[in-house]
């Protein structure tokens, strides 16, 4: 699941917002970077929030040392903006919670924390899609699976307008969850209502 670090490996241009691109995390470099996103109030549920900038390069060197979970910067217009985890479900996270199938894999992500007024309208949406671009720009996945926090609503929706729906609740150690899958077909039919939804009716045409 490695790549150089520094290296971008995917990128999409969405039609309102520009370029998205997506590069390794270095755990070294991005720590302090990292540290500010992860501990950030806006943040709490990735379960970082007392963590030290010295945890947070042991984690991400832990994480690019692993052989079943990554981690990546997201760029927006060349500057960092969105942090990605990819990961075996099956290993990692939740692991004998669920029936793991061929092609299975499972993400994290978290937009960076800006100051109230400056996050451009559609931002997220157009983040969480381009982490699903990218998942599945790997032809050799064929579901996304995820474990959002059961009170984290806004990812909920996100989720769902990309896709995904929920299968159950289940119990972790750290919290409990929504067990929730998207695959290739679903998200590329939530993409296509999307796109209509944002084009101007032909005239005479009503929906």
């Amino acid at each position: 699941m490695s790549e150089r670090t520094g290296e971008i490996i995917f990128s999409r241009t969405d039609e309102r917002l520009g370029l998205f691109e997506v590069r390794p995390v270095d755990p070294m470099a991005d720590a302090e970077l990292l540290h500010s996103w992860v501990t950030h109030p806006r943040a709490a549920f990735w379960l970082m929030q007392d963590a030290t900038p010295t945890d947070v390069e042991r984690e991400y060197m832990a994480i690019a040392a692993a052989g079943d979970h990554d981690a990546f910067i997201g760029l927006h217009q060349g500057r960092p903006a969105f942090l990605i985890e990819r990961y075996d479900p099956a290993e990692v996270e939740l692991k004998g919670l669920y029936d793991a199938l061929p092609g299975d894999i499972g993400m994290h992500f978290l937009v960076a924390p800006v100051a109230a007024g400056e996050r451009l309208h559609g931002f997220t949406r157009a983040v969480i899609t381009t982490v699903m671009e990218l998942l599945f720009d790997d032809p050799s996945v064929r579901r996304v699976v995820v474990e959002p926090d059961v009170r984290n609503t806004s990812v909920h929706a996100l989720n769902e307008a990309v896709g995904f729906r929920i299968v159950e609740r289940i119990a972790k150690p750290e919290k409990d969850a929504y067990l929730s899958e998207c695959t290739r077909e679903m998200f590329r039919a939530a993409s296509a209502d999307a796109r209509s939804a944002t084009q101007p009716a032909a005239q005479g045409v009503t929906r």
